[in-house]
């Protein structure tokens, strides 16, 4: 059983990693700054690093803003990607999105885009998971789109998948042999637009949902594929049906 080091090990992915893993036999590290690991700056890596066989990078940026998701994910990577060639860590593990190989204007893709070129340059082993949009962010995604009671998104296709489901196959890839890039998503694919209005519904809230293919989707137009994986996908079973009544909306 290996040492296996979780960067963003305390947040929504990163917990369930960890407690896939070690349920496993795995000897799992949860890291972030609040455990003393802070990718950002390098404080805490080269420590927790000591003995590990694989790195899992699911930390997120605090702030969306361009220059600053940009920002965040470049420099924790090299830190990462340095700390571990240091170390001798020979798989290193990154949760990513669907779509960052395809035409798209959105600045937090270009952030990823930017840590996966680091990562595939770095010489070290690597398997790079593609998840698709989550299911716990459609409460978000209509708040963001949201004027007076009305939702607005456009109808692009989506293929979102659980949390849950995520943290299953980032655990497998840290567990296993390096892979390359993979792809995953869950089992339903919907418009924006309707995958909003059927949460939103389903959950009571009164808020319309109106598609509109002009609107922008966190600030970006998306083309109506852009979102949604390729043939050869790995498939998880969760449907939004059954992910609903399980996650109520956080108040």
């Amino acid at each position: 059983m290996a040492k296996i080091v979780v960067i963003g090990g305390t947040g929504l992915i990163g917990s369930k990693v960890v407690a896939k893993l070690t349920e496993h036999g795995h000897e799992a590290v949860a890291a972030s700054p609040n455990t003393g690991v802070n990718s950002l700056t390098g404080e805490g890596l080269a420590d927790v690093l000591v003995g590990a066989h694989a790195v899992v990078d699911v930390s997120n940026s605090p702030s969306f803003a361009p220059d600053d998701v940009l920002e965040f994910f470049t420099t924790s990577t090299r830190n990462l990607l340095a700390a571990e060639a240091e170390a001798g860590v020979t798989h290193h593990v990154a949760l990513t999105i669907v779509g960052t190989n395809r035409p798209q204007n959105i600045a937090y893709f270009a952030a990823k885009v930017a840590q996966e070129k680091l990562i595939r340059e770095s010489g070290i082993a690597y398997s790079l998971v593609h998840a698709t949009q989550f299911f716990e962010f459609v409460g978000s995604i209509a708040d963001i789109s949201t004027e007076g009671d009305t939702v607005t998104l456009p109808g692009a296709l989506i293929q979102p998948i659980a949390a849950e489901d995520v943290a299953t196959a980032v655990a497998r890839a840290a567990a296993g042999e390096p892979t390359g890039d993979i792809e995953i998503a869950g089992p339903e694919t919907f418009g924006m637009d309707e995958f909003a209005r059927r949460a939103l519904a389903f959950r009571g809230d009164p808020r319309t949902v109106v598609r509109d293919d002009s609107a922008p989707y966190y600030g970006a137009q998306i083309e109506e594929r852009t979102l949604i994986p390729v043939e050869g996908a790995h498939i998880f079973e969760t449907t939004l049906e059954e992910w609903l009544p399980l996650n109520p909306p956080r108040r």
